[in-house]
């Protein structure tokens, strides 16, 4: 059975301090988890072990990085390894997100190849995917998603595939303000389970879970997430507010 996940993405937000305050109050409210939902907090690389400690003993709270690099280690200075993560006991790590294709220029095969590391080492990727307006507006949105998909995920295992959690982020409702409504998250969710299909049939297929991420909120989050192929959101701005993301975590059970 596939996993239902509330992720918040901190970005590059928050000093030592306010990370501690928002982390400690979240855990505070003592949201309980079903068997198959989990809470991940991706947060910025210096508060990876302050975060790790703040969920220590709560079961199915997860920490996770927002990056790392392709390789095991060398001189590759500023970048984190998988190798670092795993030796700090993180699980997850958050590949491909909007921000990074596009401010970073990283390419599906970098993507890939990030993915694979990430695997070799046991950690988790929350694979983002996504359209910008100017695909949406064309009408062009399913093609452009599922090539994301197959030059990133597809040369994987069937058994591979299910290790990695995919985050639908279209870009034009990042930060925006904007969101696409439950039945278009709906459709494109569909969409996305259907072109794994294509290519690893509908037993894995149903297996992986999909989130869907821009503009998630408390006041938007458990009619999205009652849509049958949404498993979950990964948040952004609404996650840097205790209350929100409690009330969103809460939109699982």
């Amino acid at each position: 059975m596939r996993k239902q996940i509330a992720a918040a993405n901190w970005k590059m937000n928050l000093t030592v301090e306010k990370a501690e305050t928002l982390i400690n109050d979240i855990v505070a409210a003592n949201v309980q988890l079903g068997q198959d939902q989990l809470a991940v907090f991706a947060v910025p690389a210096p508060y990876l072990q302050l975060a790790q400690k703040a969920i220590a003993g709560k079961e199915n709270y997860f920490i996770a990085a927002q990056n790392c690099y392709s390789k095991k280690s060398g001189a590759y200075t500023g970048e984190v390894s998988v190798e670092m993560l795993q030796s700090l006991g993180i699980q997850y790590v958050v590949l491909g997100h909007s921000e990074r294709r596009e401010y970073f220029m990283e390419s599906n095969q970098f993507l890939a190849e990030k993915l694979n590391i990430a695997l070799e080492y046991n950690i988790t990727p929350i694979f983002c995917c996504g359209e910008p307006l100017s695909i949406r507006d064309a009408g062009t949105q399913n093609e452009f998603v599922a090539t994301q998909l197959e030059e990133s995920l597809f040369h994987f295992s069937n058994d591979d595939i299910q290790k990695i959690v995919i985050a639908y982020e279209p870009i034009w409702a990042i930060g925006t303000g904007k969101t696409a409504t439950s039945e278009q998250a709906q459709e494109m969710h569909a969409h996305l389970r259907k072109v794994l299909t294509g290519k690893f049939g509908k037993e894995v297929a149903d297996n992986i879970s999909i989130l869907y991420g821009g503009s998630v909120k408390a006041s938007n989050a458990k009619e999205i997430f009652s849509q049958p192929d949404v498993d979950g959101g990964l948040v952004g701005g609404a996650s840097l507010i205790a209350g929100e993301f409690v009330a969103i975590i809460q939109s699982l059970t």
